[in-house]
């Protein structure tokens, strides 16, 4: 485990995949925190500058749009980002990928999906990163 605990910041409201998040990414060795709805995570991404936010595009209060476009605005510019969702349109993807995000997983999931996802980004020497460029 690297010695500065990485902090990933999960935003969803459905506790099932949240509680499924935070058992696999904690037991690699990630500091979590949860919000449940788009307002709080907001306040809580402000407030502690995760390293890296997972986040639901469909949630009450405040979308993972209206989140991601609030984050793009501020000083320390865009946390790393990956957005998770059950939607299938492509424009949603391409105006996340707009806005930012590093990667785009589409529910439902393999954990093992999302933990590669997040050691590409928080350990860019993480084995298996395919550079993947589109």
């Amino acid at each position: 485990m690297p010695s500065a605990q990485k902090v990933i910041l999960l935003v969803d409201d459905d506790n099932e995949i949240v509680e499924s998040m935070r058992a696999v990414l904690e037991s690699k060795g990630y500091r979590i925190m949860v919000a449940r709805d788009g307002n709080s995570g907001l306040t809580i991404a402000e407030r502690e500058s995760p390293d890296l936010i997972v986040l639901d595009m469909m949630m009450p209060k405040k979308s993972g749009f209206l989140v991601l476009e609030k984050l793009k605005g501020r000083s320390g510019g865009l946390i790393p980002t990956i957005m998770i969702t059950g939607n299938e349109g492509s424009r949603h993807r391409a105006y996340a990928e707009m806005l930012g995000v590093r990667d785009y997983i589409r529910k439902p999931f393999a954990m093992e999906k999302l933990v590669k996802s997040v050691e590409k980004i928080l350990d860019p020497r993480a084995k298996g990163d395919d550079h993947d460029d589109r």
